[in-house]
């Protein structure tokens, strides 16, 4: 059966009007504009037992405590929010007179365009709820990019997604995929993106959060998911800011594990050739899923769940791991250029690059698709290390020296290894080859 989406006010009314539901709104940094969702909709009483925002910082401090990052639209401050405020209130409303309440604690820390558009604005979105009354609590919470170009429209975003995640939170809990689906209800195409969700509780003790993380990109909430080597999903800038990059790519539906020696291989190179310090080196193994999305039809909850899976195995590497539909580099370059890093190394069979630089490949305007690719693939400090592969018709090694090229590419194609952006993995073995 379709989904019914409600608009904004019916969700924010449907609460108000709902018995069971009671809670706390604390809100920073984008004025209070999910309450007043819950406000103007009407019946507020029935479901606002507090709102607050603790805007000045050394208030936020003494209520929530002080963060060491100094960061204030982080992770750990919305975390602190959230317990800080649902503890107040079971500790507080611990009477007869709400025995049959489900308390809740929605929390957003955000920053939205300052006055010279010069920032990022993104936040953090949360709630802990109790999905019966006296139950132990549950947790949504969620990292959000607001994309719109003024702020006043990013503050209304910020305001129907908080009403779209307490909706969520007790009509859809039980359906996750309805219930990421309805964070972006009422929402133009464009004006947000989702890149981290996370999930906890007695509720959620089914879920699996790589899955969710999934999910965002296959709804094109977002383009990538980013997990670290015990599969946390985390944010690419708090995992990748100025750090040294080797990535290397791999498809979900590849069987064997990846071809640690000679990814090992292209680590020691990057390290040499880049001069990087090896406490600043952050490897991630990415898993493709854009031949997954790009089949034309609906993506089975199998193929998703065949995707996570892989995610991981790859994960128990002891690797980072990073999911994503970049079917092609130049798209994980500009993706990896928003958190800021040092260099980049991308590890890359060769053989995606004899792809590139064949025009029979491409329809029309060919020399304008490889410049844009090679523009927003080398502007952002990105080399690429290739391996090698064994032709199976000639039985020939393949590498830069050998690989065919069309005319039309060709001088492009030797500035760029002239230059050191695309250059060879050395010291391969033979098995390395057969292997690959």
């Amino acid at each position: 059966m379709e989904r019914e989406i409600l608009d904004t006010k019916r969700k924010a009314l449907k609460i108000n009007l709902n018995p069971k539901i009671y809670g706390t709104f604390a809100e920073i940094g984008a004025g209070q504009e999910v309450a007043r969702n819950f406000f103007t909709a009407g019946a507020a009483s029935g479901t606002v037992a507090k709102t607050m925002s603790a805007y000045d910082m050394t208030f936020s401090d003494a209520i929530y405590g002080v963060e060491p990052s100094g960061r204030y639209v982080s992770q750990s401050r919305l975390l602190k929010m959230l317990s800080h405020e649902f503890s107040l209130l079971t500790e507080r409303l611990n009477t007869e007179k709400y025995e049959e309440r489900a308390f809740f604690a929605f929390a957003d820390t955000v920053t939205t365009l300052n006055y010279n558009k010069s920032n990022d604005p993104h936040g953090w979105i949360g709630i802990r709820f109790q999905a019966e009354p006296g139950g132990e609590p549950n947790e949504i919470f969620f990292h959000v990019r607001l994309l719109d170009t003024d702020a006043a429209l990013q503050q209304n975003v910020l305001g129907i997604i908080g009403v779209n995640l307490v909706y969520a939170a007790y009509y859809y809990n039980h359906d996750r995929k309805a219930m990421i689906e309805s964070l972006a209800d009422n929402l133009t195409v464009g004006s947000v993106e989702i890149d981290l969700i996370s999930v906890n509780g007695p509720i959620f003790k089914d879920a699996d959060n790589i899955l969710l993380n999934l999910y965002l990109i296959v709804k094109d909430f977002s383009d990538a998911a980013i997990f670290d080597a015990n599969g946390k999903p985390c944010l690419p800038k708090d995992l990748l800011y100025k750090k040294d990059i080797m990535i290397l790519r791999t498809k979900y539906a590849q069987k064997s594990n990846p071809n640690f020696s000679m990814l090992n291989k292209a680590v020691d190179q990057f390290v040499r050739t880049e001069n990087v310090q090896e406490d600043n080196l952050s490897v991630l193994i990415e898993v493709l899923m854009s031949n997954v999305l790009s089949a034309g039809e609906e993506l089975h909850d199998i193929d998703l769940r065949a995707v996570a899976k892989r995610a991981e195995e790859m994960c128990k590497t002891g690797n980072k791991v990073i999911v994503s539909n970049f079917a092609r580099h130049n798209k994980l370059a500009k993706y990896l250029d928003r958190c800021r890093p040092k260099s980049v190394g991308i590890s890359t069979n060769i053989n995606n690059l004899k792809f590139v630089f064949n025009s029979s490949n491409f329809g029309e305007n060919y020399s304008s698709q490889l410049l844009s690719y090679v523009s927003d693939m080398f502007s952002k400090n990105v080399k690429l290390f290739a391996y090698p592969f064994l032709d199976k018709k000639t039985n020939a090694v393949i590498t830069s020296t050998n690989m065919p090229v069309t005319p039309d590419a060709k001088p492009l194609f030797d500035f760029l290894i002239l230059n050191g952006y695309i250059t060879d993995i050395e010291d391969y073995s033979e098995s390395d080859v057969k292997t690959v």
